[in-house]
């Protein structure tokens, strides 16, 4: 399961705490992602299905992804299957999670 953006699903805390409905792993998450993003994240705030699962929960930073949005409205698997990659609304999270650039490139190399 790979977002939009590169990050895969399943290997996402995020992710892993909703599905297996595990609340000490949300609070970890949370307190965890609210130091190294510098915001306050809640455990309440930890629950996704994914954001390519339409209605159903999605992470908060996720909510307004413009990568998100944009593979969304051109149908797209993911940014690597994009004829515009990299674009610029991809920067912002490749600076913040450096490695979704790698496996984008290596995906892009495959095709």
């Amino acid at each position: 399961m790979m977002a939009y953006c590169g990050i895969d699903c399943l290997e996402c805390p995020t992710y892993q705490a909703t599905q297996k409905d595990d609340d000490q792993k949300r609070a970890k998450v949370a307190e965890r992602w609210s130091k190294i993003f510098n915001f306050t994240l809640k455990p309440s705030d930890i629950n996704c299905d994914g954001c390519k699962e339409e209605g159903k929960r999605l992470f908060f930073f996720c909510r307004n992804c413009e990568v998100r949005e944009c593979g969304s409205a051109k149908g797209l698997e993911n940014c690597a299957h994009c004829e515009d990659y990299a674009c610029d609304k991809l920067e912002p999270l490749f600076k913040m999670i450096p490695f979704i650039k790698e496996k984008l490139e290596e995906m892009r190399k495959a095709l």
